[in-house]
């Protein structure tokens, strides 16, 4: 997965950019409490452990593709 694909799948369930400082931005959600972090690479691939991570952090399934 890509860094601007996993921006989109985070878009789609409802985190915003809430804070940008140069590669590294920050997300949250309505009613979540915690703030995820991801530092943006545009089209480079994100290692899987890098990937999974922040998924988990978002309680979002990394199978889900079509989310």
């Amino acid at each position: 997965m890509r860094f601007s694909e996993l921006v989109q799948r985070l878009e789609r369930h409802g985190f915003r950019l809430i804070k940008e400082k140069g590669s590294v931005r920050y997300y949250r959600k309505q009613g979540w409490d915690r703030l995820i972090r991801v530092d943006y690479h545009g089209v480079k691939e994100i290692p899987t452990g890098t990937c999974r991570a922040i998924l988990k952090a978002a309680g979002i399934g990394e199978r889900a593709t079509n989310d």
